[in-house]
């Protein structure tokens, strides 16, 4: 069956929203595992950053094979990864090692399909604005951890936290399935011969120490490593922290903690997409400053409600959900027209690379803060491990500020 270039979008936004069903898993059923694996905060903030230790382990070999073949083959691959790395935490998971070991599996499936997803499109749509398409693919980002926190909290309360692994695990094979049927592979020259990879284009340092001089592309990587370190820490823990609220408040939320996690997640969609849209009016490097202090605010703020309103924690939850996801699709697209084009593979993988560096970085960050400062228990940790993760987008601010990024011109910003 073959496909117009304009439907490539909607077909890759469904595919991510599977591939994505994993992502929130191991959040969901963090306290279950606590409990009974008896792990201290660091270590299930370990767990959590495994899952991005393996996308980092995997994202260099993906994002260079799509210089070499298809995009659409390494998707295929990440896809299985990603099943096999469910599958084992569902069927042979048993303690602190075993899940660090599926954990970072799982990550590298996701790193196999998601900037080669977006390559898919960056290949395939040759009109129009292009950063509205990546705004849209980084935005469905929040559709497929929304899912994922409803689908694994649902499964988890009937069948308990084996079969939300197993279960969920259907979600990559179904992202696999839809892009091997649905997308027709590209016939461009570029891609026929033998595939010889080496270590240097596995890691192409020339090649990133040349994205790392354009001050401009280099702004963009060091905003989006700031941003992934809060985001993935706030996901990885959220469920947690509204557990503790509805204990301490005494008050009955409208959602179980699961539930509300991934509703609150979809204000992510729209927040990034709009984002984008008001960064092409007043300014890519000016929306990211604005987005990030008042993120750190709320990220603050919400760690400092545990005790109030369920109403006002709600609030917060929201507030901060929408300014952390606001300048996502705009560090992405910023990147990928300042990028020069004879690099911008490497770019983007470097971008991938660092920004989910800061995923691995702030859960454990998190954790180990919670143990340092007191423990779950304490409401004043949760306020110090916030911090300690919304703090590097207040220094990334500072520092770019100081040295002009800010005024910078995109002169292929559109």
């Amino acid at each position: 069956m073959r496909f117009k270039p304009t439907s490539y979008t909607p077909l890759m936004l469904m595919a991510q929203t599977c591939a994505l069903l994993g992502f929130a898993c191991y959040a969901v059923v963090l306290t279950t595992l606590q409990d009974e694996w008896h792990l201290s905060n660091l270590q299930s903030g370990l767990i959590a950053s495994a899952f991005f230790f393996g996308y980092m382990l995997m994202v260099p070999l993906a994002t260079a094979l799509t210089d070499r073949v298809d995009a659409k083959k390494v998707y295929l691959v990440g896809g299985l990864l990603a099943t096999c790395g469910l599958l084992g935490m569902g069927l042979f998971a048993f303690n602190f090692w075993s899940a660090l070991i599926f954990m970072a599996l799982n990550g590298a499936g996701l790193a196999g399909t998601y900037m080669p997803g977006l390559k898919i499109l960056s290949d395939r749509i040759k009109t129009g604005e292009l950063t509205r398409h990546i705004a849209f693919y980084t935005a469905f980002f929040g559709i497929g951890t929304g899912f994922s926190y409803l689908c694994s909290g649902w499964i988890l309360s009937v069948l308990g936290w084996h079969y939300v692994f197993g279960i969920i695990a259907l979600g990559p094979f179904t992202a696999f399935l839809i892009v091997l049927l649905f997308v027709p592979a590209l016939t461009n020259e570029k891609w026929h011969g033998p595939i010889r990879i080496r270590l240097h284009d596995i890691f192409p340092v020339d090649k990133w120490r040349l994205v790392l001089q354009d001050k401009t592309a280099s702004g963009f990587i060091f905003g989006y490593t700031a941003h992934s370190m809060e985001l993935f820490a706030s996901r990885s823990w959220i469920v947690a922290f509204f557990g503790l609220c509805a204990i301490i408040s005494g008050e009955p939320f409208l959602l179980t903690a699961t539930s509300l996690a991934g509703v609150i997640n979809f204000f992510g969609v729209p927040s990034s997409i709009i984002g984008n849209e008001i960064a092409l009016r007043i300014g890519r490097q000016k929306w990211i400053c604005i987005v990030m202090l008042s993120s750190a605010a709320f990220g603050v703020a919400l760690a400092s409600s545990t005790g109030q309103s369920w109403w006002l924690i709600i609030a917060l939850a929201i507030g901060h959900t929408i300014f952390i996801m606001a300048d996502s699709a705009t560090l992405t697209a910023g990147l990928v027209i300042s990028a020069q084009e004879n690099i911008k593979g490497a770019a983007m993988g470097l971008h991938s690379l660092m920004g989910f560096g800061g995923g691995l970085l702030g859960p454990a960050i998190f954790g180990f803060v919670l143990d340092l400062t007191g423990s779950r228990a304490s409401q004043v940790s949760w306020v110090w491990a916030y911090s300690a993760v919304v703090v590097w987008g207040v220094l990334f601010v500072l520092y770019e500020r100081r040295n002009g990024w800010v005024t910078k011109p995109l002169s292929r910003n559109r």
